[in-house]
């Protein structure tokens, strides 16, 4: 199958492209470059005279002869969506809404759309399902449940989407992000020997490994259509439903010689949710997720030892989204709606750009 994923230079995309064409497909990549050299390991595969491009501008014409989309692209957490509400629906709504119409005037029948179980929000202890309602707090959720809500108003008989929500993704990358739970406090542990919770620790949190939803979106893409036609499921393994105290207590056993700690005054974070997962397995009963919590916190610790991550490297914009983000807004790389400025070089990771701190 040939297969178009945007954002294939992100956290995510860096390791499902490799995995779907180790699954025997043609995958070929469409993303704006805004995370470019932000590369753990030696970072992503090299692209070449690729040149970047913005979903919010891709014609159906870019999309011919493709079989599939798989659509990754969007400014993927809370804290960066609150910077400037306008850009988040504008990458994360109008952009997903304009693949997809070209897609479908482009005759590609399937659509993979990489939502999030974040849209459940302040859904509470009990586990939800996916007919559940929603309750994002975060204009990140909002935009992941109205994009839902008009591709699915794209849905007929030449066009079938598919809303895999994520629960919140963990693991090793080349192109590493550290403002995710289970990466951050594994990154804490290992430069500073403190696993510091600036929560109570009370929140529920679903978690899922990278290679997983990978895994997830692969078995998806080859199934029949009319399983997997305008349907919503939640990925992720209900074992790893944890509060955020028990990642915590998982990364200081996991790193030698480190303690835990909470942050004078810290209180319960609003996003609090389980996830029932049990569509997905009934779905697809071969399916098998195979990493846990506690695998991924030992992977990650093993790749920032082979990388030699340090506090500065932690306190840099290299890993963290909204300060990468910030640094290209400051040097004018970018404009207010995240729209890459005509020839500009983005810094790469021996830049000096990179070290400074926010």
């Amino acid at each position: 199958m040939r297969v178009l994923v945007t954002g294939d230079r992100g956290y995510i995309g860096a390791v499902m492209v490799p995995f779907l064409r180790d699954a025997g497909h043609q995958v070929d990549g469409l993303d704006n470059g805004l995370y470019e050299g932000c590369d753990l390991l030696g970072g992503p595969d090299p692209i070449g005279n690729r040149k970047p491009r913005d979903m919010r501008d891709v014609t159906a014409a870019e999309l011919e002869g493709y079989d599939a989309v798989v659509c990754l692209a969007a400014l993927s957490n809370d804290p960066l969506g609150h910077l400037n509400r306008d850009a988040t629906y504008s990458v994360n709504l109008d952009g997903t809404l304009k693949v997809a119409q070209a897609a479908k005037d482009a005759g590609i029948e399937r659509f993979l759309f990489a939502s999030s179980c974040s849209l459940y929000g302040a859904a509470g202890s009990e586990a939800v399902g996916e007919d559940a309602d929603m309750y994002p707090v975060t204009p990140y959720g909002e935009t992941k449940a109205l994009a839902e809500k008009e591709l699915s108003k794209l849905a007929d008989d030449t066009f079938s989407p598919t809303y895999l929500r994520n629960a919140t993704a963990y693991g090793a990358s080349t192109r590493l992000r550290l403002d995710i739970v289970v990466n951050n406090l594994t990154a804490i542990a290992m430069t500073t020997g403190q696993v510091r919770l600036e929560s109570d620790g009370t929140p529920w949190r679903p978690l899922v490994h990278i290679e997983d939803i990978s895994r997830a979106f692969l078995t998806v893409l080859e199934s029949p259509r009319e399983v997997i036609h305008d349907q919503a499921f939640n990925v992720g393994r209900s074992e790893d439903v944890v509060q955020v105290r028990d990642i915590a207590e998982m990364v200081r056993e996991a790193v030698p010689g480190s303690t835990l700690s909470i942050a004078d005054g810290a209180g319960p974070d609003l996003r609090n949710y389980k996830v029932d997962f049990s569509k997905l397995n009934d779905t697809f009963p071969d399916l098998k997720l195979a990493w846990t919590v506690r695998k991924g916190v030992d992977e990650l610790a093993r790749a920032y030892e082979r990388h030699g991550l340090t506090l500065a490297d932690f306190d840099s914009a290299q890993f963290v989204r909204l300060r990468r983000i910030q640094q290209l807004l400051g040097a004018g790389m970018v404009d207010d709606q995240l729209r890459r400025q005509t020839d500009v070089q983005f810094p790469g990771p021996g830049d000096s750009i990179f070290k400074e701190k926010h």
